[in-house]
C-alpha cells in the first residue's frame, strides 16, 4: 500500500524551491515568499495532481488546515482511500469555486474517503458515480451560509452504487438531500447527523438498505423512501430504525420543480411508491406535518411534470411500523387540505395522528398482499381518502392490525 502524504510532498517541493533559490544571484535569493492565495493555489494543484495520478492501493493523507479549492477535484482510479485528519480539522473549501459541477466527483470503485468536510460547493459536495465497495466515513458535507435554495443540491451522493457504507458522518445545508442514495444495491447508513437541508436523508429507487442510529432534525423532511417514476430501477426493501427523527419544520428551500420541493415541512418519516419497506424502533416526534407520511405516486406533487416508466408501480405496499415511540406532532400541517383535515378531527387545536396514508390502492393488488400494517401500541392513524378528495376520511386502525416477515439485513460484501 502507497501512502502519499501531502504534507510531506508539499514540504519537498518547498525544500526543491529553496535549493533553487538559494543557487541564484544575492538579489533573487532575497525574493518575498509567495503570497498565501499563491500558497493556496498550490495545495489545490498538489492535491489534484495526487487523485489524477493515483494508483489502486494508494492511501492520500490530506493535513488539517482550511485547504482552498477554485474547481472540482476528480478520482477516476479504483482502490483508492483519501484520508484527512478530521471531520473538523481537514476542512476542502469550494467558497471560491468557479469551475465544475462537484466538490469531489469519484468515478471509481473499492473507495474509501474518510476524517474530512468539504465545505461551499456550486454542486454537489461528495459524489461517487457507478462504483463498487464504498465506505463514507466520518465525512462533513456542509453550506455554511444556512438553508437557501442557490445551495449545492446533495451533500453526500453515491449513485448507481453497490456495497455502500455511510456512517458517523454530518450532512449540512443541502437544497436537496444531505445524505442520499439513489439507484443503488445494497447499502447501509448509520450513525450519521443530518440537519438544515430539505431531505435529512433519502434512499431512492434503491434495492436493499438500513439506515440506523441516524439523527435527522431541523430538516423539511427528515428521512424519505422513495421510488421516483422516470429511473431505471425500481427500488425495494428499506429497513429504517433505531433512529431520532425530530423537529423537521424547516421551510422548504429545495429548487422549484425538484421532487424534494413538494415535501412538507414538518415531514418525519415520508415513504412514496416503495414496497417492502419496515419502520420500526425509531424515536419520532415534533414533525408539525406528520411524524410518518405514506403515499402513493398519485398524492406527490410532481406527478404533472415527471414521466412513468412503463413498469413503474405507483402504489406503495408490504409498510410494516412497529414498536416506534412517538411523540406529538402534526400541530401545524404545510398544505391546507391537510390542515383543514387536523381541524375537522381535532378542532382547531388538536393534531394530525401519528401515520398519515393517503388510502389509494392498486385496485389489481392481490388479496394476499398487505398494503400497510401497523403493530405500535397507542399510535394513531388517518387514512385521507385522498383518491376520492379528502371525502371519507378513517382513523379506524382495525383494517391495518397486522404484521408481516421481519426483512434481512443487508449485507455489505466487501466494504469495511
Amino acid at each position: 500500500m502507497h501512502v502519499l502524504n501531502l504534507t510531506r510532498l508539499t514540504s519537498l517541493l518547498g525544500l526543491a524551491l529553496l535549493a533553487a533559490a538559494c543557487s541564484r544571484a544575492p538579489e533573487e535569493a532575497e525574493a518575498p515568499p509567495p503570497a498565501p492565495a499563491a500558497a493556496a493555489a498550490s495545495y489545490e494543484e498538489t492535491l489534484r495532481l495526487a487523485l489524477e495520478t493515483a494508483q489502486p492501493g494508494a492511501v492520500i493523507e490530506i493535513p488539517a488546515g482550511t485547504h482552498e479549492f477554485t474547481r472540482s477535484l476528480v478520482l477516476n482510479t479504483s482502490g483508492v482511500t483519501l484520508k484527512g485528519a478530521g471531520i473538523d480539522q481537514t476542512v476542502l473549501s469550494f467558497k471560491n469555486q468557479v469551475a465544475g459541477a462537484e466538490g469531489l466527483l469519484v468515478n471509481a470503485s473499492d473507495f474509501t474517503v474518510e476524517d474530512l468536510a468539504i465545505e461551499d460547493t456550486v454542486g454537489d459536495a461528495l459524489k461517487v458515480n457507478g462504483g463498487k465497495n464504498i465506505v463514507i466515513r466520518r465525512v462533513r458535507t456542509e453550506w455554511t451560509n444556512g438553508p437557501d435554495t442557490g445551495n449545492g443540491a446533495y451533500g453526500i451522493y453515491p449513485v448507481q452504487t453497490e456495497n455502500t457504507l455511510i456512517e458517523e458522518s454530518v450532512a449540512i445545508g443541502a437544497s436537496d438531500a444531505g445524505i442520499y442514495v439513489g439507484q443503488s444495491r445494497n447499502v447501509i447508513v448509520r450513525n450519521n447527523r443530518a440537519e438544515l437541508n430539505v431531505a435529512g436523508i433519502e434512499i431512492e429507487n434503491t434495492v436493499g438498505a438500513d439506515v440506523y442510529g441516524n439523527l435527522a432534525t431541523r430538516n423539511t423532511g427528515g428521512i424519505l423512501v422513495f421510488n421516483m417514476p422516470d429511473l431505471p430501477i425500481t427500488g425495494h426493501t428499506a429497513r429504517v430504525y433505531d433512529n431520532d427523527i425530530t423537529a423537521n419544520n424547516t421551510t422548504n428551500f429545495g429548487a422549484p420543480g425538484s421532487a424534494v420541493a413538494s415535501v412538507p415541512a414538518g415531514s418525519g418519516i415520508v415513504i412514496n411508491s416503495k414496497d417492502r419497506v419496515e419502520i420500526f424502533g425509531n424515536r419520532i416526534g415534533d414533525n408539525k406535518t406528520a411524524n410518518i407520511l405514506i403515499s402513493s405516486l398519485f398524492s406527490a406533487e410532481y406527478t404533472q411534470t415527471r414521466e412513468s416508466a412503463p413498469d413503474f408501480d405507483p402504489f406503495p405496499e408490504e409498510i410494516h411500523i412497529h414498536g416506534n415511540t412517538f411523540a406529538p406532532g402534526g400541530n401545524a400541517p404545510d398544505r391546507e387540505a391537510l390542515d383543514a383535515l387536523r381541524q375537522a378531527l381535532a378542532g382547531p387545536d388538536g393534531r394530525l395522528p401519528d401515520i398519515v396514508w393517503d388510502g389509494v390502492v392498486n385496485p389489481d393488488k392481490p388479496a394476499d398482499v398487505h398494503v400497510l400494517c401497523i403493530d405500535n401500541p397507542g399510535v394513531t392513524f388517518v387514512n385521507v381518502d385522498a383518491a376520492n378528495d379528502y371525502a371519507t376520511p378513517s382513523t379506524d386502525l382495525a383494517p391495518h392490525a397486522c404484521t408481516l416477515e421481519p426483512l434481512p439485513a443487508v449485507t455489505l460484501i466487501s466494504a469495511g
